[in-house]
């Protein structure tokens, strides 16, 4: 059954490339940091707890030397058009489709994981047409990847830690405590309050962690479960994703997401750092009171 094992072998086989290219280039930081995210993707579950630990510890052990260098700008062809967007709409349109068709055959993609292996999918096929309609060699796609990695650096990690953040303040009972501290100021009954508590909550703890998925089980702990679901008897999904678009407008107001706002700074050559987050604050505040109004007229 193909699931989550194809994600990863081919995440995992690109960052090979990635390693060897900069190996090759003599560029060592790059390639050992490249090399390690490759490892983790072909063998993480082997490794084990510990060593995916030591894995990580040596990661940040690269990026604090300072020695990774920025992408060295391979040149790309300016004569193709419109075209250029074609793989750019084949791959959400491919995960779209795929979704829909893997749940049709349950033993052969796994139902779960159906969506993550029609973006893999996608990605592949975008990846195809793209060096068709650019008439490039295989090896073009591969150095400019590697290019855009580089400029990305250290931040190519950020989701995976900030995910694992998350997990790791909901073991710890983080989400226990919040709603414990949440309940004294929510008026008892009170959906409205909830409602802006759990949304605002979302956001807020979007931008100290950096990442929604690390928010999520805090404040799903702490308010959206027991108050949204269970007292106001909201339907679970519509919790869910209500919490995480409000946890997203979060994510356009913090530096801490750093992959998102910063990074794209530094690719465009911006001289203000945080001009990315001053252009989508207008856009995050509305549509967090939007995400509010929503999910109150959805429960209510």
């Amino acid at each position: 059954m193909i699931g989550l094992g194809f994600v990863y072998c081919v995440a995992g086989v690109t960052f090979v490339i990635f390693a060897a290219q900069s190996l090759m280039a003599k560029r060592w930081a790059n390639g050992a940091f490249q090399a390690l995210i490759a490892l983790s993707f072909l063998a993480g579950d082997r490794l084990g707890d510990v060593g995916n630990g030591v894995l990580v510890l040596a990661l940040v052990a690269i990026a604090a030397t300072g020695r990774m260098r920025r992408g060295e700008g391979a040149p790309m062809p300016t004569d193709r058009g419109a075209r250029v967007f074609v793989p750019a709409l084949v791959i959400p349109a491919v995960a779209l489709l795929g979704t829909l068709a893997f749940k049709q055959f349950p033993t052969l993609v796994d139902p779960k994981q159906a969506t993550l292996v029609a973006l893999a999918a996608g990605t592949l096929i975008a990846l195809a047409l793209g060096l068709y309609l650019m008439r490039a060699r295989p090896a073009a796609a591969f150095v400019a990847g590697r290019g855009l990695i580089d400029d990305i650096g250290w931040a190519a990690v950020m989701p995976q830690m900030l995910a694992s953040l998350g997990a790791v303040f909901a073991l710890a009972g983080v989400g226990q405590v919040v709603g414990g501290l949440m309940g004294q100021v929510i008026p008892t009954g009170s959906v409205i309050g909830a409602v802006i508590a759990y949304a605002l909550g979302m956001a807020v703890f979007t931008m100290i962690m950096g990442n929604a998925f690390a928010a999520f089980p805090v404040m799903a702990a702490a308010i959206g479960v027991p108050l949204l679901v269970r007292g106001a008897g909201g339907d679970p999904a519509v919790v869910a994703a209500v919490g995480m678009l409000a946890g997203f407008c979060g994510t356009l107001m913090t530096p801490m997401a750093a992959n998102f706002n910063l990074v794209p700074a530094v690719l465009l050559e911006l001289k203000d750092r945080y001009s990315v987050i001053r252009a989508q604050i207008p856009t995050a505040l509305p549509l967090l009171l939007f995400n509010i109004l929503l999910l109150y007229w959805m429960i209510a």
